[in-house]
This record gives C-alpha cells, sequence and structure tokens, in this order.
C-alpha cells in the first residue's frame, strides 16, 4: 500500500510538471513577437491646382505604443504614389489583428517650425492650410500581424478621400474632410499578403483629358452611387480600394499597388479639365488586350498582374 501511494504521488508530480511546461510553453507562444515596421504611401488626388500635399505627423501609435525609431516628420504624401513609400518607425507585435493606429498631425508648423504644418501647395505656389477637428486621427481600418514573417504594414492616406475643395468665383479653398471620412479614408495592410495590378490604357480616340482607374472590390462598384459623391464631403467613388492616374505619354501606364489578396474588377473614368481642376465625365468602355475580364481579377501576394486595355468609348 506505502508503495502504490509513493507511485501514484511520482506520477502526479510527473502530471503537474507537465502541465506546468504546458503553459509555460503556451505563454513563450502567445508572447512571441515580431518586428513590424510601418510605412506611409498614397494614392493621387484628382486635382491639377494641387502640387504637393504636405502633412507634418507628430506621433504614430499602435494600440496605445509610439513607434519606435519614430521622429517628427513632414512629408509630400502626394509624391507617394505608385508603390512608393517613407519609413516611419517600428514594433515588436504579437502575431494578431490589430486595429488601433492614432496618427497625431501637427497643424501648426512643420518640423522646421514654418506654419502651417499641414496644407496644399497649389500649382501657383501658394500654401492652403489643412485642419480637423482634432489633430489625433484614428484609423479604423485593420491589418494582420503574421508569424514567421517580415511584416510592413502600409498605411495608404488616401488624398482622394481625405481631402475636399471648395470652389467659389475667384478661388479654390482646400481642407480634410470630415474626422469620419478622414478615418475611412486611411487603409492598413501587411504588404506580405499584397498583390499589384499594372499596365496601360490605351486612349486612341482621345476620349478624355485625364483617365483615373478604380480597383473595388468584386460585387461593390455602384455607378449610380459611386459617380454622385458620397457623405457630407461628397467623395466620389468613395468605395474603391484604391486608385490611379493613367499617365499621359507613349505608354499611358498606370499602377494600382498594396492590394490585398481578392477578387477585384477595374473601373476606368474619364475626367475633363476645367479651369484649375479636372471634373469627372464618363466611365469608359475598356476592353482587355488579351481578353481578361475586369470584372473579376484575382490578386494573390506570388505575383504582380499585368492588365492592358484598350479605350472603345464613353459609358452612355
Amino acid at each position: 500500500m506505502k508503495n502504490l501511494f509513493k507511485i501514484s504521488g511520482l506520477a502526479g508530480i510527473a502530471l503537474m510538471a507537465m502541465v506546468s511546461c504546458s503553459k509555460n510553453d503556451d505563454t513563450a507562444m502567445e508572447g512571441e513577437s515580431y518586428n513590424t515596421s510601418f510605412e506611409v504611401t498614397d494614392a493621387p488626388i484628382d486635382n491639377a491646382d494641387v502640387e504637393a500635399v504636405f502633412v507634418t505627423i507628430a506621433n504614430v501609435t499602435v494600440d496605445g505604443k509610439a513607434l519606435e525609431g519614430f521622429s517628427a516628420t513632414t512629408v509630400n504624401l502626394a509624391a507617394l504614389v505608385n508603390g512608393k513609400t517613407a519609413a516611419l518607425g517600428n514594433l515588436d507585435l504579437q502575431a494578431r489583428s490589430y486595429s488601433d493606429i492614432v496618427f497625431e498631425l501637427d497643424f501648426d508648423k512643420d518640423v522646421n517650425g514654418d506654419a502651417p504644418g499641414c496644407y496644399v501647395e497649389k500649382a501657383n505656389g501658394e500654401k492652403d492650410a489643412l485642419v480637423a477637428a482634432s489633430n489625433k486621427i484614428k484609423i479604423t481600418d485593420s491589418f494582420e500581424v503574421l508569424a514567421q514573417a517580415k511584416n510592413v504594414i502600409v498605411i495608404d492616406f488616401d488624398l482622394r478621400k481625405t481631402i475636399k475643395e471648395e470652389k467659389s468665383a475667384l478661388s479654390s479653398d482646400f481642407d480634410f474632410v470630415t474626422m469620419s471620412e478622414l478615418s475611412a479614408g486611411i487603409r492598413t495592410v501587411n504588404k506580405e499578403t499584397t498583390g499589384k495590378i499594372s499596365g496601360t490604357a490605351s486612349d486612341s480616340q482621345n476620349t478624355s483629358d485625364k483617365i483615373i482607374v478604380y480597383a473595388y472590390k468584386k460585387g461593390t462598384f455602384n455607378a449610380d452611387v459611386e459617380t454622385k459623391g458620397k457623405g457630407e464631403s461628397g467623395v466620389t467613388f468613395a468605395n474603391a480600394v484604391t486608385s490611379a492616374e493613367v499617365k499621359k505619354g507613349i505608354t499611358s501606364s498606370y499602377s494600382l499597388d498594396f492590394l490585398e489578396e481578392g477578387e477585384y474588377e477595374l473601373i476606368f473614368a474619364s475626367y475633363k479639365e476645367e479651369g484649375n481642376g479636372f471634373s469627372f465625365n464618363s466611365l469608359l468602355e475598356v476592353e482587355s488586350a488579351t481578353g481578361l475580364k475586369l470584372g473579376l481579377i484575382d490578386v494573390n501576394s506570388a505575383l504582380n498582374l499585368t492588365v492592358n486595355v484598350k479605350v472603345t468609348g464613353a459609358v452612355q
């Protein structure tokens, strides 16, 4: 009987040790962190009077923690297009989903101490100050940190969705959209899980002064809603994931960058030049040079897709 108790006691100790080790292993796995870097980019703004858009970022936090290696910076967002980014900083983060990034902007002064801190630089050289109801912008989009991966989180500060223009007979003034629209106009993606669509758009009929291509998640484009403007600021094509200008020239090229894996449709829109800006003219009918279905394009992180199209006319 004594031997039985001794054996039982040893078995109990061994079982407790196994449970303890298991808990320690789980804790170690849960607590493992991965160095994650953060970069900022932009989708272009559709306005000929905008030469540049400068924002002064005073601080960036993720889940309340300030980015390491970050120092206040003034960046020209309008220059960060076609896959270009500017580094912000990094953090060691656990592998999971995050949805709490806060940008703190300085509206008053840039990093050189000059006023204003955030502004549109017009084609004539004038600075038009940008302000919002709060200098702290909470980004509502979420991103995923992956285990055993090179995590680079790209923050797409979409100027087309985040800046509005108010025109008068003599001038035009720019400002940030409402706080809710500003938060919704910024998306975050892990570069590891994104792909790219690029190509050319041939317009031999010269239908447009400018062509913009919009990428929509499959089934989310509604022409009546998207072309008329949405929300208090009247943002057009508001549900587009991202957009790109078709560059005028021999190649007439475009590039839609940092698209998360999934199915997309491409929408091409015509703009006419009016005064100092461009106004929406019509949607365009296009056809793929290779017979690709433009309403069903499968994007994944393993390859970059080339989609060349020819404009055949305007949608009536």
